[in-house]
């Protein structure tokens, strides 16, 4: 908070600790990409139904409403928008059960001034369930570049991409 910016984990992490402090249990789930980094989500329900809160460069990586019956929905809907550079899309697993924050209160990850990586590295540890199966993810297409541009608008492209002129 102190820096002004954060990644993914890190804004997860803040959502479901802001989720915590309105009353709901602080949980995140992680999505699993193949050749790209994983995504941390925070999530909670109303009336049976599963939101979330991320951030995320990507526009189509972020929130979710509460309309989701289950967390295999909600990890669903962020297949769309999970691509790398090369435009393949890549989100194969989610963790099914989310991860109560809670479990790390006496390392007092909510306050701490100290880099809380233990989260991140917790979360690399539990079990993953396939969204799609290998033939499907061999049949996918790529992205076009208008497609993968359309997600980042507002995005600083040359940190992602490199382009050292455009900073």
């Amino acid at each position: 908070m102190r820096e002004g910016t954060a990644h993914c984990a890190e804004g997860g992490i803040l959502a479901a600790a802001a989720l915590r402090a309105i009353g709901f249990p602080p949980l995140v789930i992680d999505l699993e990409g193949e050749q790209d980094d994983d995504h941390v989500v925070a999530v909670y329900r109303v009336d049976g139904h599963w939101g979330a809160i991320a951030k995320s460069h990507f526009n189509g990586l972020r929130d979710r409403p509460a309309i989701f019956r289950n967390l295999r929905e909600l990890a669903l809907s962020y297949f769309e928008d999970y691509y790398n550079g090369r435009g393949q899309r890549t989100l194969r697993t989610y963790s099914r059960r989310p991860v109560n924050l809670a479990r790390f209160d006496a390392l007092h990850w909510m306050t701490s001034e100290k880099p809380i990586w233990f989260i991140p590295k917790h979360l690399l540890t539990i079990p993953h369930t396939p969204l799609i199966t290998p033939a499907q993810a061999a049949s996918l297409d790529r992205l076009d570049r208008l497609a993968m541009q359309a997600g980042l608008v507002g995005y600083d492209h040359s940190i992602m991409f490199g382009d050292a002129s455009a900073r």
